[in-house]
C-alpha cells in the first residue's frame, strides 16, 4: 500500500496498456510476453494475476455455481495439483476461508462428476494457484502467474531481524527519482536489501533474474522459448558508473549484506563495511542517503530517540549538499532529527503505517538558500503532498491494519480486509465465537489428520533455470553470480522472516 503510482509508472515504461490504480493493486492489459516481463522485470509488484472470470454473487453457493459453470480441464489435470487464495472486502461473505472452500469444492466436484477422480490441492509447490478477490458482491477469479511472492528475489541467502521487503526497499527508491546518477548509502543497511535494490535499478537489471521458478512455467500455454529470450536478454541493462556504500554498526549484519551481495552478483558495485551512523563523514561525492532505522518495534536500541536525535546531527553536519530520505514509524522518532522535511510519503511497512520523509541538506541557513535559487520543495513534490493523508496529531503509533492471514488446514491461505466498524465488529464477533471455536476444533483435528499429504518440494523448476542460466545467460560474465560457495544451499528463503502479509 503506497506503491500502486510507482507500480503503474513502472507497468507503462514496460509497454502495458490500459493501466489503472486500484486499492493496492494496478490492472493492466497486454499480451502473454507482458506477462513473462511483468514477472520478470517489474522491481514493485508482489505478483501478477491474470483474471479468467468476473461474476457477481450474494452467497457462498453463488460462487460455487459460478465457479462451476468453469471447464476447468482447460486449466488442469487430474493428475496435477492446485491450490485456492482468497482475498475479501465484503460484509456478505464473512468467512473468506469459506469462498475458498467453495471454489475449491466446484472445481473438485466437476471433475468428480466428470472422470470419477479429482485434483489434489498442494499449499507448497501447486501446479496451478487460483485467486478469488471479493468486493462487496463483485468477484474476480484469477490465475497466480508468479507463484511465490515477487518480493522473493533469490538472491537473499541469510537474513537479519525485521529485514525489509524487498518490493518496499524498490519502491522508495523509486520514489525519491533516483536511477544511478550518484553515488548512493544506506548508514544502517542491515543485511543489504536497499543496497541492492538500488544496485538493480541503477544497473536495469531485472529482479527476476534470480528466481528459480514462476508459476505460468507450469501452465499448459507455457511458451519456454519466448521465456527463455526475455530472460537471457541484457541489452537494456547499463553500466553504473557511480558507486553503492552500505554501513552498520553490527557485524553480523555487514557479514549477512556481504553474503547476500555476492550472491547477487553485484560485489562490484557495492562495498560494505562495520561503522556506526555517529562516526558518518561527508561523503567525497554527490550522494544520497536512504535509510530505514529502528523503529522500536521489533528491533531497539539502548537509546531509540538518542539515536534519531544522532541522525539529525549527522544529516546536518555531513551531508551537506544531497539528499537524505527516512522511513520510520513514530512520530516522536522523527521529531528527533530535529530538521524539517521537503516531503512525506505514507507507506505501509509490513501493518505498520510509516512515514518516508525527504530531508535537504544544505549549507547555512533556508533563506540564504532560497535568495541563491535553491529549492526545498518541487512543484511536483508539493502536489504529492497535497494528495497524501498527514499523520493525525494524537494518532495511535501501535495502530495496525485490520488485516490477518488465516491458513486453518494448510491447504488454502486467505486473507480477510475487515471493514474499521467496530459495532459491527463486536456483533460480529458475538455471533459467530461459537461457531467459530467448534470449527476451529473441528478443522484443527482434521489438518493433523492430513498434514503429511501436503508436504510439498521443491520441483524441478529450480534445476531447470540453474541449467538455463548454464546454457544461455550464464551467472557470470565478470560477475560473481552463484560463486560464493552458499548460493542456493543456505538457509531456505521460505524459513527467514517475514515482515508483510502478502498483497
Amino acid at each position: 500500500m503506497g506503491l500502486e503510482p510507482v507500480l503503474a509508472k513502472e507497468l507503462t515504461q514496460l509497454g502495458a496498456n490500459d493501466v489503472k490504480i486500484g486499492r493496492r493493486m494496478v490492472s493492466f492489459t497486454g499480451d502473454k510476453e507482458l506477462m513473462y516481463r511483468a514477472n520478470f522485470q517489474l522491481h514493485t509488484a508482489i505478483r501478477i494475476l491474470k483474471p479468467i472470470l468476473h461474476f457477481k454473487a450474494r452467497s457462498a453457493d453463488d460462487v460455487y455455481e459460478e465457479i462451476k459453470k468453469i471447464d476447468w480441464t482447460d486449466y488442469l489435470e487430474n493428475e496435477k495439483t492446485f491450490a485456492v487464495d482468497s482475498v475479501v472486502f465484503s460484509e456478505e461473505f464473512r468467512h473468506s476461508k469459506f469462498v475458498s472452500y467453495k471454489v475449491k469444492d466446484a472445481i473438485v466436484d466437476q471433475f468428480r462428476e466428470k472422470t470419477g477422480k479429482r485434483p489434489n490441492i498442494s499449499v507448497a509447490n501447486p501446479d496451478l494457484r487460483l485467486n478469488i478477490h471479493i468486493a462487496e458482491d463483485l468477484c474476480t477469479l484469477s490465475l497466480d502467474s508468479s507463484g511465490e511472492s515477487l518480493h522473493r528475489r533469490g538472491y537473499r541467502q541469510e537474513s537479519v531481524e525485521a529485514p525489509l521487503n524487498e518490493v518496499l526497499a524498490a519502491g522508495m527508491i523509486l520514489m525519491t527519482g533516483w536511477n544511478g546518477d550518484t553515488d548512493f548509502i544506506d548508514p544502517m543497511c542491515g543485511s543489504g536489501t536497499i543496497l541492492i535494490e538500488a544496485a538493480l535499478i541503477a544497473r536495469n537489471m531485472a529482479p527476476g533474474l534470480f528466481r528459480k521458478e514462476y508459476a505460468f512455467e507450469k501452465w499448459s500455454d507455457f511458451d519456454a522459448d519466448l521465456f527463455d529470450e526475455i530472460y537471457n536478454d541484457e541489452s537494456q541493462e547499463r553500466e553504473y558508473k557511480h558507486h553503492i556504500y552500505g554501513y552498520d554498526v553490527d557485524i553480523k549484519a555487514v557479514n549477512t549484506a556481504i553474503q547476500n551481495i555476492k550472491a547477487a552478483g553485484l560485489s562490484d558495485t557495492i562495498t560494505v563495511s562495520q561503522q556506526d551512523f555517529k562516526d558518518f563523514t561527508q561523503p567525497k561525492e554527490k550522494s544520497i542517503i536512504i535509510t530505514n532505522p529502528p523503529y522500536g518495534e521489533r528491533i531497539s536500541t539502548p537509546d531509540l530517540l538518542g539515536t534519531y536525535k544522532m541522525i539529525g546531527e549527522r544529516l546536518k553536519h555531513q551531508f551537506k549538499g544531497n539528499d537524505a530520505w527516512v522511513l520510520s514509524y513514530r512520530e516522536e522518532c522523527f521529531d528527533q532529527i530535529g530538521l524539517k522535511p521537503s516531503i512525506k510519503i505514507p507507506l505501509y511497512n509490513g501493518s505498520l503505517e510509516c512515514e518516508f520523509r525527504k530531508y535537504q541538506m544544505f549549507d547555512g541557513k533556508l533563506k540564504a538558500f532560497r535568495q541563491e535559487g535553491g529549492v526545498v520543495k518541487t512543484d511536483e513534490e508539493k502536489r504529492q503532498m497535497a494528495e497524501k493523508h498527514r499523520f493525525k496529531k494524537n494518532r495511535e503509533f501501535k495502530q495496525r491494519l485490520e488485516e490477518t492471514e488465516q491458513n486453518e488446514e494448510g491447504d488454502i491461505r486467505s486473507f480477510t480486509f475487515h471493514h474499521h466498524d467496530i459495532e459491527k465488529k463486536d456483533r460480529r464477533e458475538k455471533s459467530f465465537r461459537k461457531e467459530d471455536a467448534e470449527r476451529d476444533e473441528r478443522q484443527d483435528r482434521r489438518g493433523k489428520e492430513r498434514r503429511g499429504d501436503y508436504k510439498g518440494g521443491s520441483g524441478k523448476g529450480g534445476q531447470d533455470r540453474f541449467d538455463r542460466r548454464a546454457k544461455g545467460r550464464p551467472f557470470g560474465k565478470g560477475k560473481d553470480f552463484g560463486k560464493g560457495k552458499n548460493f542456493g544451499k543456505g538457509k531456505s528463503y521460505d524459513n527467514n522472516p517475514r515482515i508483510d502479509d502478502e498483497d
